[in-house]
């Protein structure tokens, strides 16, 4: 949660999938009026993140261990989604990708890849 409410939405979760929103508000703007780069960012890892936890189940120390992101276009300042698959996933390390786009966009303003470490079962 942040002061005005929640700032992440997960709109659908599935095996080793996620659709997420972020609720795009003035503390998320650059000078310009554009979402910043971090909060995009922060987007992408979280869904990377919910989309692995729907693949493996609740997994407190799944960590993020490498992360890419190209910014393929300057979004306006509304919503942007985040969807989100895995490529591979294995017993140590799983591998997804996910594009961000604008609320109702067709366009993709960013695109990422992430790797998550997978701790061993005890």
């Amino acid at each position: 949660m942040a002061h005005g409410g929640p700032t992440y939405v997960i709109e659908d979760v599935g095996f080793g999938t996620a659709r997420m929103r972020l609720l795009v508000r003035d503390e998320h703007l650059r000078p310009g009026g554009t979402v910043s780069g971090p909060a995009m960012m922060a987007l992408a890892d979280i869904a990377l993140y919910v989309a692995l936890l729907g693949a493996i189940g609740p997994v407190p120390l799944a960590v993020t261990t490498n992360f890419s992101i190209n910014f393929l276009r300057r979004p306006d300042p509304q919503d942007v989604v985040a969807s989100c698959r895995y490529l591979k996933i294995g017993r140590t390390l799983a591998v997804g990708e996910g594009e961000l786009l604008m609320a109702g966009g067709d366009e993709a303003i960013a695109h990422v890849v992430g790797t998550y470490s997978i701790p061993p079962k005890r």
